[in-house]
C-alpha cells in the first residue's frame, strides 16, 4: 500500500520537479578533477555491518566517481547535532518528496541505526535499496544494494564551522551494471536528474533550519578511471 501512494504521486512529481529544475535560482558551482586510487575509494565497513547483497564500487561498471555537494548556510536556526537528529528520525523531512522517497524496511520507524535497510522509491522502473553502515552524531552513511543504479556509499553530514552550519553529501560510486553506465553517461538528464535531486536536499535542508544559502552550493566531482580500480 506505501509503495503504490507513493507510485501515485509519480507523475506530479516529475513535472514539479522538471519545473523547479528549470527555475531553480540557487548558483552551482561544479567542477570535476582527476582522481586516485586508493586515495579516493570509498571509507571502510565495520566488520560488523551486514555484507547480504551489498553492491561494492569493485562490483560496480565505468568509472568511479567520488562526488562531494556541500552548501555553507548561514543564519540557520539550529546547530548540526540537532539537525541531523531530526533528518535520522526521518530522512524524508529533507528529501525531495516528487524525486526521491525514503521508505524504511528494516529498522524502527522514527531512528536511524547500523543495518537499518531503506528503498528510496523514484518516479522510475526503479527503486534504490540501501543498508545503513555507519550512524555517528554527526553524520551517517549507506551502503547500496542488489538492484541499486549504483554500486558504493553515500554520506550525509554536518557540522558547525565559524558563522555558518555545514551540510555535505558526499557518494563513491560506479554504474551498478552496463545499463546504468549508459543512462548515466549518455543520457544528460539522468545525471542532470541525479544532481538535481542532491542538491534540492541540501536547499531543503537550508529551509529547514531558516538559513540562507549566500554561496550557492559547491560540487566537486573526482573521476577514478576503471583500470586505477582494485578488488579488496
Amino acid at each position: 500500500m506505501r509503495r503504490f501512494s507513493v507510485a501515485l504521486r509519480w507523475p506530479v512529481g516529475v513535472l514539479l520537479t522538471a519545473w523547479s529544475y528549470m527555475w531553480r535560482t540557487t548558483p552551482l558551482w561544479r567542477r570535476e578533477v582527476a582522481g586516485e586510487w586508493p586515495a579516493d575509494a570509498p571509507p571502510d565497513v565495520a566488520p560488523t555491518v551486514s555484507r547480504a547483497d551489498v553492491q561494492r564500487v569493485e562490483d560496480g561498471f565505468g568509472p568511479l566517481f567520488r562526488r562531494r555537494h556541500r552548501a555553507r548556510i548561514h543564519g540557520a536556526e539550529m546547530q548540526a547535532g540537532a539537525l541531523m537528529e531530526t533528518v535520522r528520525a526521518d530522512p524524508n523531512r529533507v528529501a525531495p518528496g516528487g524525486l526521491a522517497h525514503f521508505q524504511k524496511e528494516v529498522g524502527d520507524e522514527g531512528e536511524m541505526r547500523v543495518d537499518d535497510v531503506f528503498v528510496v522509491r523514484m518516479p522510475a522502473p526503479w527503486d534504490g535499496p540501501i543498508r545503513v553502515a555507519e550512524v555517528t552524531p554527526s553524520s551517517f552513511r549507506f551502503l547500496t544494494l542488489d538492484g541499486h543504479l549504483e554500486a558504493g556509499q553515500i554520506e550525509w553530514r554536518a557540522r558547525d564551522e565559524d558563522d555558518a552550519l555545514v551540510f555535505e553529501i558526499e557518494s563513491w560510486s560506479r554504474a551498478g551494471d552496463r545499463l546504468s553506465y549508459v543512462m548515466h553517461n549518455h543520457v544528460p538528464m539522468a545525471k542532470e536528474a541525479q544532481l538535481h535531486m542532491w542538491t534540492r536536499v541540501l536547499e531543503r535542508v537550508a529551509g529547514r533550519v531558516n538559513g540562507r544559502l549566500e554561496e550557492g552550493i559547491d560540487i566537486i566531482t573526482r573521476r577514478v578511471d576503471p583500470g586505477l580500480i582494485t578488488g579488496t
